[in-house]
């Protein structure tokens, strides 16, 4: 069971953090990401890492402004979203890696529900 938080309203530039608390003895064995969907368009990768955070990947449209980061002690994934921009407006999803590319979500075995993020003009 994956349960983000941390989504809300903000003003562009601005700065949030995701969280997603992974329910299970089995996170740290994952390789984790986000992904979002907007309003009409399809959902896209934003951010992966692998086990035990020596590797991470993100989109070009969110590198050098977000950074993806686990506590696997505390069965937590993360995202930090600086410089936020309206076109980062959507609902970020925390998923757990079951095989294939990191960029793809044909990846992502497991998916939480999902917490909405809004940076407005």
């Amino acid at each position: 069971l994956l349960v983000e938080s941390g989504g809300g309203l903000v003003q562009a530039g601005a700065s949030l953090r995701l969280s997603c608390a992974a329910f299970g003895r089995t996170f740290n064995r994952y390789a984790m990401g986000w992904f979002r969907q907007a309003p009409e368009k399809e959902r896209e990768f934003v951010a992966a890492i692998n086990w035990n955070g020596a590797a991470t990947y993100y989109a070009d449209s969110v590198k050098g402004r977000f950074i993806i980061s686990r506590d696997n002690a505390k069965n937590t994934l993360y995202l930090q979203m600086n410089s936020l921009k309206p076109e980062d407006t959507a609902v970020y999803y925390c998923v757990a890696h079951t095989g294939g590319s990191y960029f793809s979500r044909e990846s992502y075995g497991y998916w939480g529900q999902g917490t909405q993020v809004t940076a407005s003009s």
